[in-house]
């Protein structure tokens, strides 16, 4: 490739009604991310608008579709988790244009397809029965537990299990060829002093 130059990029236009998202509102705020678009700024836009719209679909395509995801998270979150959400995931098509840099050569098109997700959040009800339709609700965390709500080993079997890995931290080998027994680091006999 050291006999090219990079060219124009033609890519595939975003329109209104190929998003493949059924039954859309006339009316909704499409926010479509780019890889430089500033999180911050998009929220702001689309959290101001969104009570008048009621509807906001998020775009994003090739590296920018982590971005585009984060802010309709995040927007999910400041809407208290109230939101009603369809994804959609899909390609968007790209022409790489490389010019000779020698006139013997001829023009290369690299035609490439980028992951493109499409993430409609809505205030108001929508159809359940859609793929990739998520309802609203609490977010539940992993491996989260509240001061008064610990979880404890519900069995027997479980009981000993936490025993014995709470015994193992205390109860390991030193060093030096000296053994335990498993009450207490005192009461350590080196087998070396006894032959």
């Amino acid at each position: 490739m050291e006999n090219y130059k990079k060219g124009k990029n033609i890519e595939e236009p975003l329109e209104r009604n190929k998003i493949p998202i059924p039954k859309l509102p006339e009316n909704f705020l499409w926010m479509q991310v780019r890889g430089g678009s500033k999180i911050r700024n998009l929220l702001t836009h689309a959290i101001n608008e969104f009570p008048e719209a009621k509807h906001v679909v998020w775009t994003g395509f090739g590296s920018s579709v982590g971005k585009c995801i984060t802010c309709a998270e995040i927007m999910k979150r400041e809407f208290n988790n109230t939101l009603h959400q369809i994804t959609k995931i899909c390609y968007r098509l790209v022409e790489e244009y490389w010019d000779p840099l020698l006139p013997e050569l001829d023009q290369i098109v690299v035609k490439r397809r980028l992951p493109m997700i499409h993430i409609y959040l809505s205030s108001e009800s929508i159809d359940t029965e859609e793929l990739g339709y998520q309802a609203p609700g609490q977010i539940l965390f992993f491996n989260s537990q509240t001061k008064g709500n610990k979880q404890k080993p519900k069995n027997n079997d479980e009981k000993q299990y936490t025993k014995r890995n709470q015994k193992k931290n205390r109860d390991k080998k030193p060093k030096n060829g000296s053994t335990t027994n498993g009450s207490s680091s005192s009461n350590v006999v080196n087998t070396s002093e006894h032959t």
